[in-house]
């Protein structure tokens, strides 16, 4: 295991345009009820016409870099997690950083769906660990709501859009960081990857005015989604936790992925963990995928929930499928 990274600073966005549960009501054969029940979601943040992922991206970044007293001189990698980038070409993490004005950085896009936070801390940990002197800016970003289909009542009601951004530096000098990054464990099973697509790629290829498919928006098989989530996401903290000799008992505070209420509840329980230290907001911005971890690490300090002195556990779980748990100490 590598020396500790620091995560320094944190920034989140969600745009301002909201699509509350009433809202969905009027386009699709669904109840206020029915969502909340089933998800705990009362609404999701939905990006207005014209704005993108990069858009999202760069002002998360921008929270990030204020939070950690950096400047865009100071950056030497641009990370991008995200599924539904911009274009295929150029990535997403080029046109972040051209919108922050930046020149001659690493520029690369990290696509492990709502894994892609924790996959991108591991990629920043092994660029500070090659190159000390790096400062990767980590940004994780969704629209997911222009890869929904408005049409299928058990997938449009679940995803929002939004960003979740940090710096993540070198272990040189501990009081300068917001948080370090103890330990991460990140894998996948790519044989279960058609049980939660989104189409678009080379699989599915498109000639001059051909219509778009079904398989070009997110299509999930529910349950066999729910059942391998919560049966990966609990083994991967457990496997971290006595890797580290730790117990629940060491954890001030879990964040799980936000993607349900039912996911994130069977996850603590089977974790022993009591409710106060499982931190929820899906139900102000729903499942916001790769931004989802960042954007409630942000909530939860904003919220008062983090403080120094204390280790917070993150897990996640995605398409892929991909899944991980890092541990944080603040």
């Amino acid at each position: 295991m590598t020396s500790p990274s620091l995560l320094r600073g944190f920034g989140a966005y969600a745009p301002e345009r909201i699509l509350t549960n009433a809202d969905i009501e009027s386009m699709v054969e669904t109840t206020d009820e029915w969502i909340t029940t089933r998800t705990g979601i009362r609404q999701r943040h939905v990006v207005a016409p014209g704005q993108t992922t990069s858009d999202l991206a760069v002002e998360a970044a921008r929270a990030a870099l204020a939070d950690a007293a950096l400047d865009t001189a100071d950056i030497t990698h641009v990370l991008v997690a995200t599924c539904t980038p911009d274009a295929s070409c150029p990535n997403t993490a080029c046109i972040v950083a051209r919108k922050l004005g930046m020149t001659g950085v690493m520029a690369l896009d990290c696509n492990a769906a709502c894994s892609g936070f924790l996959y991108g801390l591991e990629l920043a940990q092994g660029i500070v660990a090659a190159r000390p002197a790096s400062q990767v800016l980590l940004v994780a970003a969704e629209a997911l709501s222009l890869r929904c289909n408005w049409k299928d009542r058990t997938t449009c009601v679940l995803f929002g859009d939004g960003a979740g951004a940090t710096v993540v530096t070198a272990d040189v000098d501990a009081t300068q960081g917001t948080a370090v990054l103890e330990d991460s464990i990140v894998t996948s099973d790519g044989s279960l990857g058609d049980l939660l697509t989104i189409g678009g790629g080379t699989a599915n290829p498109y000639a001059i005015g051909d219509s778009v498919g079904e398989e070009y928006f997110v299509r999930m098989q529910g349950r066999d989604v729910f059942k391998h989530a919560v049966r990966s996401m609990t083994q991967v903290c457990n496997d971290l936790l006595a890797r580290n000799g730790f117990t629940t008992e060491d954890v001030d505070l879990v964040i799980p992925h936000q993607a349900n209420l039912r996911i994130i509840e069977a996850v603590g329980d089977r974790l022993g963990f009591a409710s106060e230290k499982v931190f929820v907001n899906v139900h102000d911005f729903g499942n916001t995928s790769a931004a989802s971890i960042p954007l409630a690490l942000a909530d939860a300090r904003a919220q008062g929930r983090i403080r120094p002195g204390m280790r917070v556990l993150l897990t996640t779980f995605g398409g892929g499928f991909t899944w991980g748990a890092a541990l944080l100490r603040f």
